[in-house]
């Protein structure tokens, strides 16, 4: 893990001095953000998250990913008013957002999106 935090911590820095070569703002940070979510570190993974939109993140889709893992990380650490902002976030890049058919059944995740998500 320290490796892996070094090597991100060194890739933000580089494309935040210019030196990267990523395509857009913010998408190492989204990357990271991602992996260390999937990896169990959550509060590493939405100071990297919220990086990447602060940064500028490019792409509706990649602005509506962000949103969507801080949501779930702000329910999986019991901030369901926070989570729920956050998929409002998300509705608000991409209108369409919808939850994969394995997110929409989680117990904290898929009510708190179901509560702001507008019926058709």
């Amino acid at each position: 893990m320290a490796a892996y935090r070094a090597l991100a911590s060194l890739l933000v820095c580089l494309v935040i001095s210019g030196c990267g070569t990523f395509s857009s703002k913010g998408e190492p940070e989204l990357e990271f953000g991602i992996r260390a979510y999937e990896d169990g570190e959550l509060a590493y993974a939405a100071r990297l998250l919220q990086l990447s939109l602060d940064s500028g993140l490019g792409g509706a889709s990649n602005r509506m990913k962000a949103h969507k893992y801080l949501a779930f990380i702000h329910c999986a650490s019991g901030r369901i008013q926070q989570c729920r902002d956050e998929f409002r976030m998300a509705l608000e890049v991409d209108s369409s957002f919808d939850l994969r058919d394995d997110e929409t059944g989680h117990p904290i995740w898929g009510p708190a999106f179901r509560s702001v998500k507008p019926k058709k």
